[in-house]
């Protein structure tokens, strides 16, 4: 039977945006025995790029109770990464079983592993409302108690009021513009296109599914095979540097590849049959991750190019990290300024060590072991790995904030 909902209805959690960090955190929230609403504007499977997992979001699907069918539904295994990087090397990678904790991750298609974690939201009892459009939060002073929304078809403005507010709006950025908490990094402001291509060359065995990544003199190729026989193609290059070159970027993106070495031999017989989509200002975070009433996760809270493959684990690993903090707050609503402090103090650890790392390998001056040697530096400074294994590990997503809420509590 369908629940009707009243123009206005109270939750403990509200949640704007069903993407994997809003069904993540709405999903372990409900797991927790909290009521949650989670609003989205479009209507489920719907197109998102993003496609290279890493492993640093499987204990998120663990918890989720998702592994399984994430295996069932076929997509292609990702163990590693192939390089054309650095200095003329020739190629170079990783491997995840490096990192000593997952083998491997997988390439998907976002439509349908979206789809997984919204609908397993549902079955844990979340509220979801698609095809909704959230006007403006609703305050009580300064605090944040709820949202206003429309759903498609309707002009009826609902209200939906809530203990906490989560914003997973993604590069809508709602509580972002609202509060004007968006900040750029002038330094990463690139723009992409990319299309899919069928008839690529792939490696053989457990690479076969390896995200290929080659540097152009002013930017970078990804090369990511889909289970479908289809390939994500995409060049990604400063936004400046296109301006300046005079070209659209359909051209740009077939000039350089003309000018590649490791994709070019991959995509030799290959056609294209997809239109190019484009997308710009990926790099930037925050001012705030948090206020009274609200929380902000994902893409909402920042995003830190796609060189490294982390946008989906920077969601889902903070998703799980946002519903420990929630859920604690729920129990405690005195100790909330307290508990999202340290939520978003351990969250910004972990971007930190990401955005750091991303600067340093857009050098690419350096060398394979250079890459390795600030890896180490930065996530097992004393050593107690070989180098490889700690890049290995960086470029899994496992370092940062594991555990970070019994840490808090040991504090």
């Amino acid at each position: 039977m369908e629940t009707v909902m009243s123009t206005e209805d109270e939750f403990d959690v509200v949640v704007i945006g069903g993407g994997p960090g809003g069904s993540a955190t709405a999903g372990l929230l409900a797991k927790r025995g909290h009521s949650v609403l989670v609003i989205e504007r479009e209507k489920f499977p719907r197109y998102h790029i993003g496609e290279s997992l890493i492993t640093g979001l499987m204990p998120t699907l663990e918890e989720l109770g998702l592994l399984e069918r994430l295996e069932a539904m076929g997509f292609t295994k990702k163990y590693g990464g192939t390089l054309l990087w650095g200095k003329n090397q020739g190629t170079w990678g990783f491997r995840f079983q490096e990192s000593a904790l997952y083998e491997h991750a997988y390439q998907v298609r976002r439509a349908d592993f979206d789809a997984l974690l919204l609908g397993r939201a549902r079955e844990l009892g979340v509220t979801v409302v698609e095809e909704a459009t959230v006007r403006s939060p609703v305050f009580d002073g300064e605090r944040v108690v709820g949202v206003t929304y429309t759903e498609k078809g309707s002009k009826e403005v609902r209200t939906a009021r809530s203990k906490m507010l989560v914003d997973a709006s993604g590069q809508t950025h709602l509580l972002g513009r609202e509060f004007d908490l968006v900040r750029y990094h002038d330094d990463l402001r690139n723009i992409a296109t990319w299309a899919y291509w069928q008839g690529c060359n792939l490696y053989g065995g457990t690479k076969a599914g390896d995200i290929v990544a080659e540097n152009r003199p002013s930017g970078w190729f990804w090369f990511i095979p889909l289970h479908d026989g289809t390939v994500s193609v995409g060049y990604v290059t400063p936004i400046d540097e296109y301006k300046a070159s005079g070209k659209t970027l359909e051209e740009l993106y077939a000039e350089e590849m003309a000018n590649t070495e490791e994709i070019k031999t991959l995509m030799a017989g290959a056609r294209r049959v997809t239109g190019f989509r484009n997308i710009k200002d990926w790099s930037y975070t925050c001012e705030r991750f948090h206020g009274p009433g609200w929380a902000l996760v994902g893409d909402a809270a920042a995003f830190i190019d796609p060189l490294l493959s982390t946008g989906v684990t920077l969601a889902l690993r903070g998703a799980r990290a946002l519903a420990d903090a929630i859920d604690e707050t729920l129990s405690d609503p005195s100790a909330e300024k307290e508990i999202l402090d340290w939520y978003e103090h351990s969250y910004r650890s972990f971007l930190d060590s990401v955005l750091t790392f991303v600067r340093f390998f857009y050098d690419r001056t350096r060398n394979k072991e250079d890459y390795w040697d600030k890896a180490q530096e930065q996530i097992d400074p004393d050593r107690l790995r070989p180098r490889e294994m700690d890049f290995a590990r960086m470029l899994s997503g496992l370092t940062g904030i594991d555990d970070i809420f019994h840490k808090r509590k040991a504090a």
